[in-house]
């Protein structure tokens, strides 16, 4: 199986010499990079833009994918996120009632302070008792504590309120990237052309169900297309990358059309290789791969054939 695949790889590379009046060095048929679109999500097909041989623009949207249960998701999450408002306290009417009750006791403070400095005065001009005056400063040191008692509360209450919130705001963050992942896939089903080209393949209609991962269609550029073609091991060491050189392609029975291309890849292994190479002729009927650049004017079609000439 080996020799038969170094015979037909060697006709591609030699055929042109045998060909008229023997004059080029290679040949090859054309190629274009291609790139397979596939679909990132599951559901229904809407919309089917990438009809064969059709002009696709980068970005263009080419297809687009039912994403209402995606849609129904989203809903979901944004009003589990809406609920979570509901199940947190608002800590200001709870600290307001126990500010009102601070603010009390603070005016009786200092109602308690001015009768004791009242007092004082009395006791002073012997108008008043001592008990008197103890009683004030008592009802001073516990208008004091239930001050202090009251603050602690306020600080307690908020600190509690606060945490509690926290615990229930704190599932809003995963929420919320649930529904970033959501957009996403909704996202991936509208399905935006990667390079601008000419569609080769349609594998789906519009109204099938795909799948993530099914092939959609098939693009390539082909303003711009690659002639792979083989040389000789003699050959090689007289080629490099960007070289110019000379496509032809058949026009009519007795006459070529010629285009110029640039070598734009060498192959670095040989297509057949034997076991041993023992000799210089064995050397030179290794077959080398090269791609060369063509600019397409709209008649180099993929599949057909092409002879190359080196420029020397």
């Amino acid at each position: 199986m080996k020799k038969m695949f170094f015979i037909t790889i060697l006709s591609l590379a030699t055929s042109a010499c045998n060909r008229g009046n023997g004059d080029f060095d290679a040949s090859g048929v054309f190629e274009a990079e291609e790139v397979i679109v596939s679909a990132e999500t599951t559901g229904r097909i809407l919309v089917m833009n990438a009809n064969e041989g059709s002009l696709l623009e980068e970005g263009a949207i080419a297809v687009i994918i039912d994403s209402t249960n995606l849609q129904l998701q989203k809903e979901q999450v944004e009003a589990s996120m809406e609920s979570l408002k509901d199940k947190t306290t608002d800590p200001a009417p709870y600290i307001q009632v126990l500010e009102q009750q601070l603010a009390v006791q603070s005016a009786q403070l200092a109602t308690a302070e001015r009768d004791k400095i009242r007092f004082d005065n009395l006791l002073k001009a012997e108008a008043t008792t001592a008990k008197q005056v103890d009683d004030i400063n008592a009802q001073i040191e516990v208008l004091k504590r239930q001050m202090s008692v009251t603050q602690k509360q306020i600080i307690q209450q908020r600190s509690a309120l606060n945490t509690q919130n926290r615990s229930v705001l704190s599932e809003e963050a995963p929420l919320s990237k649930r529904k970033e992942q959501i957009q996403d896939m909704m996202n991936r089903g509208v399905v935006k052309n990667p390079v601008s080209g000419t569609v080769l393949t349609k594998y789906a209609e519009a109204g099938e169900i795909t799948t993530a991962g099914k092939a959609l269609y098939k693009i390539a550029n082909l303003e711009t297309v690659i002639l792979r073609a083989y040389i000789t091991g003699d050959q090689l060491p007289f080629i490099k990358l960007n070289q110019p050189v000379k496509v032809f392609i058949d026009q009519g029975s007795k006459s070529n059309k010629e285009y110029p291309g640039t070598i734009t890849w060498i192959s670095s292994k040989a297509e057949f290789t034997p076991k041993t190479i023992q000799t210089k002729e064995e050397r030179a009927n290794l077959v080398y791969a090269v791609k060369i650049s063509v600019k397409n004017d709209s008649y180099l079609k993929l599949g057909m054939y092409g002879e190359v000439k080196f420029i020397k």
